[in-house]
């Protein structure tokens, strides 16, 4: 008999709000599924189980905060072997397996699972072929990328938009017109729009408690984190011409949906300095530094209403980095839509925050509790270098590391500052 508890998502959570159960008492289970949504003070995310078996007996009700580590429901273990397909309404028996998440969804939105092909691992039914069977494709509206930032930010609708550009595609200025014209300008400018990044204040009818709430949680870590960690900070300026050729020639045979960006090789590049310099890759616990065993990279993620949560990529250092950049974008995206996993949010080993879209050059971290370092990106920039005794322009990005001097000293991150610098000369290593 096991119990599912309230998770610990974050060094800076002591309780959580269940949302909502996925999971019916009677419902069989199995390791990783999603059973719960949970709210914490500062994003919704979706809680995996640790054990297969049945759900015997929920414990708390949607609305119930409780501290970390409260049981909120009775799991008894699974006779032997898989879990059966789902329980569920009506004459389920045949369909495809389908996780207790999937199951949850398809019933909110009246699909027939039996009527669904799954086209996961198995035949498993996912969350995509259940949102495809509820909302067959629409016709894509032509509308220009700006335009479609524009309507996300300002709230329109593109599908009642009438355009006026090219056969009829619609244009960031019908956005504007649709939207009405007063602080159309300022939306287009705010840094939410240009590049998903939180806006200064939080959008006119927003609820503003959560957003205090949001600030409340950071305010907290962060002053625990200056009031506990004595901070030492470096930067370098690496030159990027390397990284950015190879990009380039890399990108030629890639389609446009797969091509890399800068992002991508800088945070691989962090991710395997990270295991080249284990000092600055672990949490500082009980007083003495512990080492991770591989290296969750957390990146830093601004949200659009305000907020910051910083998710995790698993094994950062080992993905291929056509990989790591696909789960980066679906990484942030759930962040951005309050859909993240647990085992999303479980204490990276390793955190970079990367303010180059906002236009900054340098930014110093404060580090996440219990980690020990932060790295900071910058804008890449054109800055002039001395090449073979004579003066060039290359593209440069500074690099800036946070760390914590009780568990490292400016020799340990210099030396990772500068292996950080080495790896982006040989990204074709990456």
């Amino acid at each position: 008999m096991g119990e599912f508890t309230m998770p610990s998502l974050g060094a800076d959570m002591d309780e959580g709000t269940l949302v909502e159960w996925l999971v019916a008492e009677g419902a069989e289970v199995a390791r990783g599924d999603v059973v719960a949504v949970v709210e914490t003070a500062k994003s919704t995310i979706e809680v995996e189980c640790f054990e297969s078996g049945t759900v015997t007996e929920l414990l708390a009700e949607p609305g119930t905060t409780v501290p970390v580590g409260t049981p909120l429901a009775v799991i008894s273990p699974a006779a032997s072997g898989p879990p059966a397909v789902a329980p569920g309404p009506g004459p389920a028996a045949a369909a495809a397996p389908a996780t207790p998440l999937v199951r949850h969804q398809a019933a909110e939105e009246g699909v027939d699972l039996q009527a669904v092909h799954g086209s996961g691992r198995g035949g498993r039914i996912t969350r995509a072929d259940v949102s495809r069977a509820a909302h067959p494709a629409p016709a894509r509206i032509a509308a220009s990328p700006l335009a479609r930032r524009l309507a996300v930010s300002l709230g329109v609708d593109l599908a009642a938009v009438r355009g006026t550009g090219s056969r009829g595609a619609v244009k960031a200025d019908d956005v504007r017109a649709a939207a009405g014209s007063t602080g159309a300008a300022g939306e287009e400018s705010a840094p939410g729009a240009a590049g998903g990044e939180s806006a200064p204040a939080a959008p006119a009818g927003r609820a503003a408690p959560a957003g205090d709430r949001d600030r409340l949680a950071i305010a907290r870590l962060m002053a625990r984190a200056k009031r506990e960690i004595p901070h030492y900070y470096l930067s370098t300026v690496i030159d990027l011409s390397a990284a950015l050729e190879w990009m380039r020639t890399e990108n030629s045979r890639r389609t446009v949906a797969d091509r890399l960006v800068p992002a991508a090789l800088l945070l691989k590049a962090v991710a395997l300095a990270a295991r080249e310099v284990p000092e600055l890759n672990g949490h500082w616990i009980g007083g003495r530094f512990v080492p991770a065993t591989g290296v969750r990279l957390g990146t830093a993620v601004s949200l659009r209403g305000g907020g910051l949560v910083a998710p995790s990529l698993a094994d950062a250092d080992r993905l291929p980095l056509p990989d790591l950049m696909a789960a980066l974008k679906d990484l942030v995206a759930r962040a951005r839509h309050g859909r993240l996993r647990a085992s999303e949010t479980a204490d990276p080993t390793l955190t970079v925050t990367n303010l180059g879209d906002q236009g900054v050059e340098t930014v110093f971290g404060v580090i996440y509790p219990p980690q020990v370092a932060m790295v900071g990106l910058g804008r890449v920039t054109d800055r002039p270098v001395a090449v073979d005794g004579m003066l060039a322009v290359h593209p440069t990005v500074t690099a800036t590391l946070s760390a914590d001097h009780r568990a490292s000293d400016g020799a340990t991150g210099s030396r990772f500052l500068t292996t950080l610098d080495r790896l982006l000369q040989h990204p074709e290593d990456l």
